[in-house]
């Protein structure tokens, strides 16, 4: 196993919507998990999925088990708010008292960003939290973020807090968290995509906002959905040509032939030029994941691209 992987405490999987985001943090927390890690999966509040890809019951804004070494929570904004909330004032009652009176539960949701902090919050405190043998809880938690723009917008949050918010509390809890997610030995993002225009334009530029402005460590990239090649550079040519492909061979079969191997040959040469812009724009440790002929919603597909990862990545 790579000696880096296992300081890193949070790994933050993010992409364009569609790409496949919660299934790489599905096989990640699998391949972890696995290596005898302890792993944690948080959802952003999302309608629920990964106990579809784990073969586990249904997962909620309660922290639970849902397979060997993996645990999981789908991240409740108001709870999380809650739950901060409770461990600020170090008192049950006295926020039981606060939080339940209807005219301050109504100003904290009018406050921006409240919501995106008490998710990530919650993720910072999980990778600090200990069982009561003085042992990490988790050795990693994977957060399953938003999509591309809305992941940003979240990730910003803190950064604003440390910028404006007056010393305090909060600010010097989002100072931790900032703190976590700038520190390449502890934190990376891993940035997931397809091999097409517009996930890859999207892939750039969000690769680009997070190294640029917010400064967060990009850590790998992850192109999921990855056909095999049928054919050699040579070969797509020769298909594209007006000329015989298959010697001897006339009459509709052959035209049939034709179409489908064209078909086939302007995908490959389509994926290949948009994995060149991503290894030439982006420059990261990269992990291939293969196009499966069923798709990968299941839990046997989520092995494979575990074992992936496992081969690629983690040894």
């Amino acid at each position: 196993m790579s000696e880096a992987v296992p300081t890193v405490k949070l790994v933050i999987v993010t992409g364009k919507g569609g790409v496949g985001k919660t299934s790489v943090a599905a096989a990640l927390a699998q391949a972890h998990a696995k290596s005898g890690r302890r792993v944690l999966v948080a959802l952003c509040n999302v309608k629920e999925s990964l106990s579809g890809l784990l073969g586990s019951e249904p997962i909620d804004w309660q922290v639970r088990r849902v397979a060997q070494n993996i645990w999981g929570v789908n991240m409740d904004p108001e709870r999380c708010v809650e739950e901060y909330g409770a461990m600020t004032l170090h008192s049950k009652a006295l926020f039981a008292l606060l939080f339940n009176n209807k005219f301050l539960r109504t100003f904290l949701r009018a406050i921006p960003g409240l919501h995106e902090w008490a998710m990530l919050g919650k993720v910072w405190w999980h990778t600090t939290e200990l069982r009561e043998n003085g042992a990490f809880a988790y050795d990693l938690v994977i957060l399953d973020a938003p999509a591309t723009g809305h992941g940003l917008d979240m990730l910003r949050v803190p950064k604003v807090i440390v910028e404006v918010v007056p010393p305090g509390i909060l600010r010097r809890d989002a100072e931790k968290a900032w703190a976590l997610f700038q520190d390449p030995l502890r934190c990376q993002v891993v940035v997931v995509t397809v091999p097409e225009e517009m996930p890859t334009t999207e892939t750039l530029e969000l690769a680009g906002a997070m190294q640029g402005e917010l400064r967060i460590p990009v850590g790998r990239l992850v192109i999921n959905s990855v056909s095999a090649p049928l054919f050699s550079q040579a070969e797509r040519a020769a298909v594209g040509a007006e000329v015989p492909v298959f010697p001897g061979s006339e009459g509709l079969l052959a035209g049939g032939l034709r179409a489908a191997a064209r078909e086939r040959c302007e995908r490959e040469t389509r994926q290949a030029h948009q994995m060149k812009r991503l290894a030439e724009g982006l420059n990261l440790p990269t992990t291939y994941l293969p196009l499966l002929p069923d798709g990968a919603a299941t839990p046997e597909a989520i092995g494979v691209l575990a074992k992936r990862f496992l081969e690629a990545w983690l040894r």
